[in-house]
């Protein structure tokens, strides 16, 4: 496991929830995108609130990249100490999706499952939760500016379509100025392309948070 930033990597789509039933008892799972630990903790006092009368609301999260640990959480919420949260949580960690929290909200349905049997329901409610989430791929996105001659904007145009560029503005004044987002991952593309385009010329001022 790294906390190392992973430049894409697939992340929660959209909520959803599923349920199993266990010797009686309801495992409702209900899993979310989570940008950050106060996101997830967001969530699940959401769910609580959601089902005031529940037994239990067992939770984990992964707020970062897949298997990061620089923002993660689990908790057993009363049930026998290891037998939730940080099954739960080893699920998420191994799941190669980041950005994650899955609240496991349980009934009690009269019959004690054991320690073993309850980490087989929590852990199986998250692995069933995950089988039905929808992911997206999360691309981390930098601006910047693209100062060029008139002369070179057709060409230069084309270069950022091939860097993977989109052109967000444009400026006409002594220069034709382009506003642009590019992936993270294509910086080099992106500055080889337009070396190309313009035999070294172009001009690029990254914003902050940018190269």
């Amino acid at each position: 496991m790294t906390d190392e930033p992973a430049r894409r990597y697939p992340v929660p789509a959209r909520r959803v929830r599923v349920e199993d039933r266990i010797e009686k008892s309801r495992f409702i799972a209900s899993a979310a995108r989570a940008e950050s630990s106060q996101e997830a903790r967001a969530f699940v006092d959401a769910l609580r609130a959601e089902f005031p009368d529940a037994t239990h609301h067992c939770f984990a999260f992964v707020a970062g990249p897949p298997g990061s640990t620089g923002a993660v959480g689990a908790s057993d919420d009363g049930e026998p100490a290891g037998t939730a949260g940080r099954p739960m949580l080893s699920v998420l960690m191994n799941s190669g999706v980041g950005e994650i929290v899955v609240v496991v909200t349980r009934y009690f349905g009269g019959v004690k499952l054991g320690k073993g049997g309850l980490v087989r329901a929590y852990t199986g409610a998250v692995q069933h939760a995950l089988r039905e989430l929808p992911t997206m791929e999360r691309v981390t996105m930098h601006d910047a500016r693209v100062v060029v001659s008139y002369a070179q904007a057709d060409a230069v145009r084309r270069a950022l379509e091939r860097a993977g560029a989109s052109i967000v503005g444009e400026e006409f004044a002594a220069n034709v100025t382009f506003a642009i987002r590019v992936p993270d991952d294509r910086h080099t593309d992106l500055e080889r392309s337009l070396a190309d385009a313009t035999s070294g010329s172009a001009r690029i001022e990254w914003h902050p948070g940018g190269e």
